[in-house]
């Protein structure tokens, strides 16, 4: 009897070590699989995006404008657009706007030609020819402007000084590395999250990090048309407008790809 029951216990031993060997051997097997699987098709991997926003209120102002002056010479010209560009960057100085925040866009001089129409015998044609009418200038500036409510002021005073065409303000932001960075902290964070969320959802733990990738900064800057470019009526004073700032948006976009198992 009782060797009967050793011999019971001993097989059930056996049994369970083979038992245990099998799921050894499936488990190895398994990861060789694994394994193979990775060096034919490359690690398993998953890509999430991740966005992210801040909002700002806007403390700068860009505006611009042009002045153009024509005469029969060229030095005539240069002259008078000379003279009206330095009333007004005399007025912006005054109003407080620093030297380095007025900038010349373009500058330009150039001759001006009319078409006249020869005299030709009767019944016969005469082409006309361009001849020389003198020169033309044309400068534009660009102005930032730091203090906001000041803005619709010096539109106007631009404007009653002879400025040509003023081309529509629109209030951005001056410096936004530490915006950017900050959108760029909640957009991981995003990513972070939803990576997490979908390895569990398939069933994978994420071994490491493997690719980043970042879109450009996106900054909408808040704009005001002035009616396209604008000339000036000189016989009307423009009067000065309310300009609301409103806020800006600095966004950011990730995308962070994780291997996983």
């Amino acid at each position: 009897m009782s060797g009967n029951f050793f011999s019971i216990k001993s097989n059930q031993i056996l049994g369970s070590l083979a038992l245990l060997m099998v799921i050894i051997a499936l488990a190895m097997y398994a990861n060789y699989t694994w394994k193979q699987s990775e060096d034919f098709y490359g690690p398993t991997t998953i890509s999430v995006i991740g966005k992210g926003e801040v909002v700002a209120v806007p403390d700068i102002g860009q505006f611009s404008f042009s002045v153009e002056a024509e005469g029969a010479e060229a030095n005539v010209a240069q002259t008078e657009s000379a003279t009206k560009v330095n009333a007004i960057l005399a007025y912006l100085e005054e109003a407080g706007v620093s030297e380095s925040d007025v900038r010349t866009q373009n500058y330009s001089l150039y001759p001006k030609y009319r078409y006249e129409q020869r005299i030709c015998p009767q019944g016969s044609y005469c082409p006309g020819e361009q001849v020389p009418d003198g020169f033309s200038v044309s400068q534009t500036v660009e102005v930032k402007v730091r203090d906001l409510d000041q803005a619709g002021d010096l539109i106007a005073g631009v404007g009653n000084l002879e400025a040509t065409n003023i081309s529509g303000l629109n209030f951005t932001i001056d410096d936004v590395s530490a915006l950017n960075a900050e959108a760029r902290a909640t957009a991981i964070a995003d990513a972070e999250a939803q990576a997490k969320v979908l390895a569990k959802q398939l069933g994978v733990r994420i071994e490491k990090m493997t690719g980043y990738y970042e879109n450009e900064g996106v900054y909408p800057e808040r704009y005001y048309g002035m009616g396209g470019d604008m000339a000036m009526d000189q016989s009307v004073k423009m009067i000065s407008p309310e300009m609301p700032v409103g806020e800006n948006t600095v966004a950011s976009q990730v995308t962070l790809t994780y291997q996983v198992r």
